[in-house]
C-alpha cells in the first residue's frame, strides 16, 4: 500500500535507549546509538527523543561487546563510533540519496568497524580475541534498512504482535533453518550463546543487508541478547503496546530481564514512529527478514564458522570461540542423529554375528568327536561377507 505523499508528509520518530550491567557482570560492554543524520545530532536528549526524519535519515544501533576485562567495552565502543563516523563521511558527505547508496553505506560502516577492531586486537595482545555485535538499522523516509552481524536483534512490533526482522547469526539459528532443532529447544540448549561471527575476531566479515517498510504506529526494538535471551516476544510485545512513555518501555523491558536473572549486560533502543507519509498496516504487508539487494550479494551465502563468546584472553593457539563461563574451546557443531543410529543398528549386528558364532561353536550337536570345527546342520558364517553399510 502506497500513501500519497504532498511536500510536507512527514515521519516521526519518538525514541529512547538505555543499557544497564545486569545483574552479574561487573562492567557493561554494551553499548547503542541513536542519531539524527539530517541535523547530524547523536546526543539522546530532547530534540533526538522527538524529531522529524529528515532527508538523510535516523540511525540505530546496538553493539554487544566481547572479550574479557575492558575488551569488550572497548570493541562495542569503536563499532558505534567507528559507524556514525564512516556513515558521516560516505553518506553525509555524498550527494546522493537513493536507498541503495544508504544501504551501501551502512555495509561500508560495518566493514570498517570490523577492519578497526580486528587491527587493534591483532596488535595489541591483551585485546586478543575481542569482538562485538552490531545491529544497525537506518530509517531512509518509510523504510528501514538493517546491516546485522552477530545476534542482537531487531524486533518490529505492529497490532500488539513483536516479529523479528533480523536473523541471528547462530549456530542455533543454523541448526532451525536446517530443521535439526526446534526453537523451543533452541531457548534451552546449552550451545545457545554460540554467534558464528561478529565485528573483530576475523579479518572480514560477511553483512546481512535486509530492509522493511514500516507502517503507522509501527514500533523498532533493537536490544542485546542480554534482553532477547530472557525476554520473549511476546512479553516484548505486551510492554510495548500497553506503554505509551518510551522511557518506561526501556525500564520495563530491563527490570523484566534482570528479574529473570540478569547474567548479562542489557540493552534497549526503542523507536516508535509516526506520521502521514506513512501508510496504515494491512494484512498483506510483509514483514520479516527480507534481503535487501545489493550489488555483490552483502548477505552471507557460505558457512560461517561457530565460536562462544567468552570473557577471557584465549590462550595460544587456541580457537577464537570460548564458553562465556569456562572459557573452553566451541564444542563441534551437532549432527543429525541419524549416523548415531547407523553405528547402534552396526553394533547390534556385530553382537549378532558373535553371537551366532558362540552358538555354533558350542553347540554339541554341531562339533565333530573331536572337538574341532563345526559340522553337519550348524550355522554357517560367510567369513567373507560384510555387513551392509550406508554413508552416513
Amino acid at each position: 500500500m502506497t500513501v500519497q505523499r504532498t511536500s510536507n508528509a512527514r515521519v516521526v520518530v519518538h525514541v529512547y535507549g538505555r543499557t544497564d550491567v545486569g545483574r552479574s557482570r561487573e562492567h557493561n560492554e554494551d553499548a547503542f546509538l541513536i542519531a539524527d543524520l539530517t541535523t547530524d545530532h547523536a546526543a539522546l536528549d530532547d530534540r533526538l527523543e522527538e524529531h522529524v526524519v529528515g532527508e538523510r535519515g535516523t540511525l540505530f544501533m546496538v553493539a554487544d561487546g566481547m572479550g574479557g576485562a575492558a575488551a569488550g567495552e572497548i570493541a562495542s565502543a569503536m563499532a558505534v563510533e567507528t559507524v556514525l563516523e564512516e556513515i558521516r563521511s560516505r553518506w553525509l558527505a555524498n550527494d546522493r540519496r537513493d536507498p541503495e547508496s544508504f544501504a551501501a553505506a551502512l555495509k561500508i560502516a560495518t566493514d570498517v568497524a570490523n577492519t578497526r577492531i580486528h587491527r587493534m586486537a591483532t596488535e595489541q595482545p591483551e585485546y586478543r580475541g575481542m569482538g562485538t555485535t552490531a545491529t544497525i538499522a537506518g530509517l531512509l523516509g518509510d523504510t528501514l534498512y538493517l546491516a546485522q552481524v552477530g545476534d542482537s536483534r531487531a524486533y518490529i512490533v505492529r497490532d500488539g504482535r513483536a516479529r523479528q526482522i533480523t536473523k541471528d547469526q547462530s549456530l542455533m539459528q543454523r541448526l532451525i533453518d536446517a530443521g535439526e532443532i526446534t526453537e523451543e529447544e533452541a531457548e534451552q540448549s546449552e550451545r545457545r550463546n554460540i554467534i558464528l561471527q561478529a565485528l573483530g575476531p576475523e579479518p572480514s566479515i560477511r553483512t546481512d543487508i535486509t530492509h522493511q517498510q514500516l507502517r503507522r504506529g509501527d514500533t523498532l526494538v533493537l536490544c542485546s541478547d542480554g534482553l532477547s535471551g530472557l525476554v520473549r516476544p511476546e512479553e516484548i510485545a505486551r510492554v510495548v503496546s500497553y506503554e505509551h512513555d518510551l522511557k518506561k518501555v526501556c525500564k520495563r523491558l530491563i527490570d523484566r530481564a534482570n528479574e529473570a536473572g540478569g547474567p548479562d549486560n542489557i540493552t534497549v533502543v526503542v523507536a516508535r514512529v509516526d506520521g502521514d507519509a506513512l501508510a496504515p498496516a494491512t494484512n498483506d504487508d510483509a514483514l520479516g527478514h527480507q534481503v535487501f539487494s545489493m550489488p555483490g550479494d552483502a548477505t552471507p551465502t557460505v558457512p560461517m564458522e561457530p565460536f562462544r563468546r567468552h570473557s577471557g584472553t584465549p590462550p595460544t593457539g587456541a580457537p577464537v570461540g570460548y564458553d562465556t563461563s569456562a572459557g573452553l574451546p566451541a564444542p563441534t557443531p551437532r549432527r543429525s542423529g541419524r549416523p548415531v543410529l547407523f553405528l547402534v543398528l552396526l553394533a547390534v549386528l556385530v553382537l549378532l554375528v558373535a553371537a551366532a558364532a558362540w552358538i555354533a561353536l558350542t553347540s554339541p550337536k554341531g562339533m565333530d568327536a573331536s572337538g574341532g570345527a563345526p559340522v553337519g546342520d550348524s550355522l554357517s558364517i560367510d567369513s567373507g561377507a560384510a555387513p551392509a553399510t550406508r554413508s552416513p
